[in-house]
């Protein structure tokens, strides 16, 4: 169900088929089956990073005289959706790919864009980006992060939390305040080399979280990290708040792609399971209340992918505007908690132990809609446009 869901797609050819295809072959046998190595470590392999980056499936979208594929926002759906039909939940690639390099694309001075994008495509350098603090998440406008200017450099001073990516990334786009009087007028996005050894920087904790155990997420802590001035995004200060509501419509885009591919994935596992699994002589599947709930589930599903498909199509020709991204990335990810939660109900027993992907699906599932803005932003974003 779920591959035929998207070979057709308005938004697909064969070149992103193509893609896909080697995306699949990549997660299922470089990533899925070290999984439970990812978990105990709580954190990714760096070296798949340039696997992929070789193969690459990394920012496929970014031009190719800064070494990318030269395609576009749908050669990296595809990607992201097969990264969820494997069963992976460890590479940060959509917000590597997806997220943090159109900044770099869009906003860098040129000598930043060559300098950076081609190592950033080859996975020789890991992106993330800092914008959620302890104190401050979806109201952006109130970061406490400093960025002073002194000579021909920026010192960077505060913390950010729940960084995806933050403890293998080597660059970082950091949202930071550099005029403390202006609210949103006054913050800035400043780009930033950093290793485990750079004067400034430190990682925090890998943080421990009910779902995508094997993802990479951390705490970073910035005390005087000292960056070139001409790292700054963008060609003057104050224009970071402003990037980032540029950019965040496909963020949310990416999330509600993440959103669809794990309902599908979702229903497939229950059909599978319920027509395997017996009970009272006769296979689940069997019984009216298996076929109904399945049923419901299955048109969720379709109705979701028909939404997703639209707005991934309307991105592509720039016409997804703010109001309709946030409504993929709200309605979408609260369709896909209804969904696996009935799911995994079918599972009985089994649906609750770890090792069933159904239940990873479920923990990894409630997040998605809290990040990239919660789903009570997003509703207010919607609502001032009525």
């Amino acid at each position: 169900m779920a591959d035929s869901a998207t070979a057709h797609a308005a938004w697909s050819d064969t070149e992103v088929e193509a893609v896909r295809d080697l995306a699949r072959t990549f997660f299922d046998h470089d990533v899925v089956p070290y999984e439970e190595k990812f978990v105990a470590q709580g954190h990714p392999d760096r070296a798949l990073y340039c696997r992929a980056g070789e193969l690459g499936l990394l920012c496929p979208a970014i031009a190719t005289e800064y070494g990318g594929g030269g395609g576009t926002f749908a050669h990296e759906a595809a990607i992201i959706e097969e990264q969820v039909r494997a069963g992976d939940a460890s590479l940060g690639i959509a917000v590597h790919s997806s997220i943090v390099a159109p900044y770099l694309a869009r906003f860098g001075s040129e000598e930043l864009k060559r300098r950076v994008l081609p190592r950033v495509v080859s996975g020789e350098i890991v992106l993330s980006i800092g914008m959620t603090e302890p104190s401050t998440g979806s109201d952006l406008q109130n970061i406490s992060t400093r960025a002073v200017r002194e000579g021909d450099e920026y010192l960077i001073t505060g913390s950010k939390i729940f960084i995806t990516n933050g403890w293998l990334c080597d660059g970082i786009i950091i949202a930071a305040k550099t005029d403390s009087s202006k609210g949103a007028a006054g913050i800035s996005l400043i780009y930033a080399d950093v290793n485990d050894d750079t004067p400034g920087f430190a990682r925090g904790r890998i943080l421990n979280k009910i779902g995508g155990k094997a993802g990479d997420t951390a705490e970073l802590f910035f005390d005087g990290l000292r960056v070139p001035a001409s790292n700054l995004l963008g060609e003057a200060e104050g224009q970071g708040f402003v990037q980032m509501m540029q950019l965040l419509a496909q963020e949310r885009l990416v999330t509600a792609i993440v959103a669809v591919a794990m309902m599908e994935k979702a229903v497939q596992l229950t059909v599978d399971y319920t027509k395997g699994r017996m009970a009272f002589g006769k296979p689940l599947f069997a019984m009216q209340n298996t076929k109904f709930e399945l049923a419901e589930c299955a048109t969720i599903a379709r109705v979701s992918r028909t939404f997703l498909d639209e707005c991934i199509s309307g991105h592509l020709r720039g016409a997804l505007d703010v109001p309709t991204a946030a409504m993929s990335k709200y309605w979408l990810t609260d369709q896909l908690g209804i969904v696996v939660d009935r799911c995994l109900q079918l599972f009985g027993g089994y649906g609750y132990m770890t090792e069933y992907p159904i239940s990873q699906i479920y923990t990894g599932a409630r997040v998605l809609r809290i990040l990239a803005g919660s789903n009570e932003v997003m509703k207010d974003l919607i609502a001032r446009s009525l």
